[in-house]
């Protein structure tokens, strides 16, 4: 198992309070919720920075947490919330180069685990959609009290619908004043159709002060290449080529100690 330090960010009160009211909104949900997506319409809406808090309260409440990076495309995860470097990340599980104990990642902050995204490979939706990916879920229910799953913004690509129907319920961050009432309404029909449970929507940066590092990085790093891109087809791969995975992959294979 890997291990990092975290880059610690003080907020301040209200924003506190506002991840530990998510976290108790989530809570008092349902008991059968231990897989939670968490996703956008579109770039720049803050929605790693949200998953990457949400964890880290759950964690600080004594949960034992993990923070999956499915954001195979464009990721900001490591530059979000580590300050140490992480050799092996989701894609190299997923195309079978590394054991599930192999892109887990320890930190500093207790009950508090994750998975980065890792390299970009070309073929993420393919990735996301393989049954490594579900083994990989159903390990970690077994393993975890709370699994976070940050996603591609839905509006964007399809990866975000695909991680979302593989999950007990799912978020959608907004920014406020950032995007159309109408494509609001279009992503949220988009996950029910998939069949998602809709958790609600996490109104983001109400004061309008701004996006800061994370905005102006996630914005950058995304735009109109966002995409399939030509690799898709391509490279697509069926599911007899995918690689298996040994029984003893199905789970972490040890007591992860807080």
């Amino acid at each position: 198992m890997q291990q990092i330090t975290l880059r610690k960010r003080k907020l301040d009160f209200e924003a506190e309070e506002a991840f530990k009211t998510l976290r108790t909104n989530i809570e008092f949900s349902g008991d059968d919720l231990k897989v939670i997506a968490v996703t956008s319409c579109l770039p720049n809406e803050g929605k790693s920075t949200m998953a990457y808090h949400l964890a880290l309260a759950f964690a600080e409440k004594g949960k034992k947490t993990l923070l999956i990076d499915a954001d195979l495309r464009k990721s900001v995860m490591q530059k979000v919330s580590a300050s140490g470097s992480v050799q092996a990340g989701l894609t190299s599980f997923l195309v079978g180069k590394e054991k599930l104990m192999d892109v887990l990642v320890g930190t500093d902050e207790p009950n508090f685990f994750m998975i980065f995204a890792g390299q970009v490979p070309p073929n993420p939706s393919e990735l996301l959609g393989s049954s490594r990916f579900d083994s990989m879920l159903e390990a970690a229910r077994k393993t975890f009290d709370i699994v976070i799953v940050d996603t591609p913004p839905v509006g964007s690509v399809i990866d975000g619908v695909i991680v979302s129907s593989r999950v007990d319920g799912i978020v959608l961050v907004i920014k406020h004043a950032s995007i159309s009432y109408q494509l609001a309404r279009r992503v949220k029909e988009q996950l029910v159709t998939s069949g998602t449970r809709l958790l609600g929507v996490a109104l983001n940066d109400i004061g309008g002060r701004g996006s800061g590092f994370y905005g102006h990085y996630y914005g950058k790093r995304y735009g109109s290449h966002y995409g399939y891109g030509p690799y898709y087809g391509k490279y697509a791969k069926s599911p007899e080529s995918e690689p298996s995975i040994s029984e003893e992959e199905k789970d972490f294979g040890m007591d992860l100690k807080a």
